[in-house]
């Protein structure tokens, strides 16, 4: 059976370009409107994976997101955002939403996303042989809310090669969604200490240092 992807967006010409754009790659495309729209989809359809816009009227991504946690933790889901901030990006990670698409996004962004999250569900410890696989392998944890579990994947992808960054930058989050915003700056650090270019880090460590009640900016995995 085709693997059904829900596209949640208040949008419309988001709706269809996404549809569009995920059609041909065989997935069965369903779209909602709003949250309420797309809480019936899932309970109607047996939904892969949901592309979820986080600000929307009446319900907001994040309540759908919530529901969707509880009443049907098997649907992996990427947010689809321009309005990502720290607080939202914590929530989504503690309900299992480990990948963020920010508007506007390209089409081939979209598709590799898509298909990188649904080949993610099929990898397990004897396929993640490489620093790349780890990675994967802990996202998987992450999307299941199993973050115990996702640190493991993370320090062999940091034994494998720590002059990597990509790995450091993880560990931070896992730290920041545990409630160590201290450590989870030390890793950040020690991704730029790997790479001083690493965007994501940079961003990562700039959102986490400015005081509290400011808006920090997206976090950035």
């Amino acid at each position: 059976m085709k693997t059904q992807v829900l596209v949640v967006d208040d949008e419309p010409h988001i709706r269809l370009t996404l549809t569009e754009a995920l059609a041909p790659l065989g997935y069965h495309v369903l779209s909602a409107s709003d949250g309420a729209a797309a809480l019936r989809a899932l309970e109607e359809h047996p939904v892969g994976l949901m592309l979820l816009d986080l600000r929307m009227p009446d319900m907001d991504g994040m309540e759908v997101l919530r529901r969707a946690a509880l009443e049907h933790p098997d649907t992996r889901v990427a947010i689809l955002t321009a309005h990502g901030s720290v607080a939202n990006a914590l929530e989504a990670m503690r309900l299992g939403a480990v990948d963020f698409l920010q508007k506007p996004v390209a089409l081939a962004q979209v598709r590799a996303v898509v298909r990188r999250m649904l080949d993610r569900e099929t990898l397990n410890e004897e396929r993640a042989t490489d620093y790349e696989g780890q990675i994967e392998l802990a996202k998987k944890f992450i999307g299941r809310r199993d973050f115990s579990a996702a640190r493991e994947p993370v320090l062999k992808a940091i034994a494998r090669d720590s002059r990597r960054p990509e790995a450091y930058n993880l560990l931070g989050v896992l730290e920041e969604i545990a409630g160590h915003r201290s450590l989870g700056q030390d890793q950040y650090r020690m991704a730029l200490a790997a790479d001083a270019t690493y965007r994501p880090a940079q961003q990562n460590l700039a959102r986490s240092t400015q005081p509290p009640g400011t808006d920090r900016g997206p976090m950035r995995w």
